[in-house]
């Protein structure tokens, strides 16, 4: 059904796009005919694209494409003027779609920076192709989903990175396999070989439309800096059905793995294996990687991948130490320092706001959703350490505001302290950070003043989750 790229070689008079249109076009009404003489054979494969685009599938993509909102697409149009858009477009776009005439627009190519400096390419279709992958995600999971492995956890219904971090404690504790073949996919969003995946697709999906709107997906340029750049393989971040294609690609491997009868944890392309013993490690780099690169067509990251004792490697943002002679988890010193660069980051911002105010609208969430995620952690002193130090950052923000030594002296008396002692404090010529630590400034606003004010406590919540979790 598909050519090849080197058979079109007398299509490069047209433009890229153009060129892309007449082959897909071809590949399109291919598939019709392909339908047409197969329509008895498997009725409910054969109509998955009018299952795709039926009523209520396309309701829930909807609703999906809005909560999820983010920026707008390269035609400009947001989340919020999707649905109005649609009472007018829908009935020509769905006709589209039907009769192979629809070519989704190019992608939006951005870059958004990493914690260790460097930056991830993401791409982002426009909001009307994020609806229809939306909703071929949602029959497509149907299809592949129940066949996946029991050991692979990323951006699938009911796994979380959670379940996936608990399994690794399992195999480390319950199996005492301390040692951890780390793998490392370079750039794999971007290496994905579209035969194969494509190949793949066609096993389980008979209706041949939706693999040629599936190819269209995958084929669309990226427009970057206003550049037009061609894809011929990848399958950038920040479409809907990406985490799903990624996951199919990846399916070989877990089953390569499953085979062999590794006990391992995979999160999307962050792929953990656990063994006994360093030889056994490095045999397992060695072999899995020479089955990555030569198998799948994928590139391993050598400088990144590593075979090492549990304690010493990171997973999903968390790593292990021992105690006991039983490993627990504690968050990555890394993700502690990328967390305290987001709160600082809160903060530039905050200057002049209200206090409490600015806790509950802006600072609030962002505690909530670490925590939430980081709530495996063992302990609670790395929580403490954090709130002490966001009420320092909070009483320096007061320090500020305040500006005047008197001002800074009435405040002072007005919270508690003596006339003197707020006297002292007040003019004694050190600047915010140095004060926001000093006794005098921690007993005229206590922890207590913070609760009050509505300051998320780090520490309350994981007390809130173990209570809860020792309930049930």
């Amino acid at each position: 059904m598909h050519q090849s790229w080197s058979s079109r070689k007398s299509k490069d008079a047209l433009s890229f796009q153009d060129r892309r249109k007449v082959e897909l076009s071809e590949d399109f009404a291919s598939a019709t005919n392909e339908m047409k003489e197969n329509e008895n054979s498997i009725p409910e494969q054969l109509s998955l694209l009018e299952e795709v685009l039926e009523r209520t599938n396309m309701f829930e993509a909807l609703k999906k494409v809005e909560d999820n909102a983010g920026v707008a697409g390269v035609d400009g149009l947001s989340t919020k003027e999707l649905r109005d858009y649609l009472k007018q477009h829908w009935v020509g776009i769905r006709q589209k779609l039907l009769e192979g005439n629809y070519y989704p627009e190019k992608v939006l190519g951005v870059e958004i920076p990493k914690s260790n400096g460097k930056k991830r390419q993401l791409g982002i279709p426009v909001v009307v192709d994020r609806l229809i992958q939306q909703a071929l995600l949602r029959r497509l999971n149907l299809i592949f989903d129940k066949d996946f492995s029991n050991s692979s956890f990323g951006y699938r219904e009911g796994k979380r990175a959670q379940d996936a971090l608990v399994k690794a404690k399992d195999h480390i504790n319950k199996e005492d396999k301390t040692v951890v073949v780390d793998i490392d996919l370079a750039q794999f969003f971007d290496e994905v070989n579209h035969d194969r995946l494509l190949g793949k697709l066609s096993k389980k999906i008979k209706d041949s439309r939706v693999l040629i709107l599936i190819k269209r997906y995958l084929q669309a340029g990226i427009l970057k800096n206003g550049v037009l750049l061609e894809r011929e393989k990848g399958t950038p971040q920040g479409g809907p059905l990406s985490p799903l294609l990624s996951n199919i690609v990846l399916d070989e491997l877990d089953k390569e793995l499953e085979k062999r009868g590794h006990s391992f944890c995979r999160y999307v392309d962050d792929c953990n294996i656990y063994v006994k013993t360093k030889r056994a490690g490095e045999r397992v780099l060695k072999s899995v990687t020479t089955f990555i690169e030569k198998k799948l067509k994928l590139k391993v990251n050598l400088e990144k991948s590593a075979s090492a004792l549990v304690t010493q490697r990171k997973f999903l943002g968390y790593t292990f130490y021992k105690q006991k002679g039983v490993h627990k988890f504690r968050v990555a010193n890394e993700k502690l320092e990328s967390f305290k660069e987001k709160v600082k980051k809160k903060f530039k911002k905050s200057q002049g706001k209200n206090l409490g105010r600015f806790c509950k609208e802006e600072l609030n969430p962002l505690l909530r959703g670490w925590i939430n995620y980081f709530i495996l952690a063992e302990g609670t002193r790395f929580a403490e350490d954090l709130d002490g130090w966001i009420r320092r950052k909070l009483r320096c923000n007061l320090w500020r505001q305040w500006k005047r030594g008197w001002t800074r002296r009435n405040k002072l008396m007005a919270a508690g302290l003596s006339e003197e002692r707020a006297v002292m404090t007040a003019f004694n010529g050190y600047g915010p950070w140095y004060n926001s630590g000093k006794y005098e400034m921690n007993e005229a606003y206590p922890k207590k003043y913070f609760d009050k004010i509505g300051l998320v406590s780090l520490t309350n919540k994981l007390r809130e989750f173990r209570s809860v979790n020792l309930l049930t």
